[in-house]
């Protein structure tokens, strides 16, 4: 949930309708609704972990690597399975959902 001040106040003035972060009408801080934790983590972690990691210097180079080479369509999946995500967090009034995926 990005916060900035600046951010925060031009969509309040430029989107209809727009959820301040002080209304606490936001989804708390789910791993459910952030792609880099539901989708882009994983397969990252699946890619730097397949074989033993040397050392931190090799983690942080793998990690670059595989930042770096990431397929756009894994990122579009990822904003795609977000819309899903995001239907059912309203459809459940913020409740558990992860069933319905």
């Amino acid at each position: 949930m990005h916060r900035a001040c600046d951010t925060v106040d031009f969509l309040r003035r430029s989107t209809a309708q727009f959820i301040t972060p002080d209304m606490r009408m936001w989804p708390p801080n789910s791993t459910d609704l952030n792609a880099v934790d539901y989708k882009i983590w994983g397969v990252m972690q699946d890619r730097v972990y397949k074989t033993a990691i040397r050392d931190l210097h090799d983690l942080k180079r793998r990690l670059i690597a595989e930042r770096s080479g990431l397929q756009q369509s894994i990122v579009d999946d990822a904003v795609d399975q977000w819309r899903k995500r995001l239907h059912h967090c309203v459809e459940t009034s913020g409740r558990h959902f992860k069933h319905l995926l």
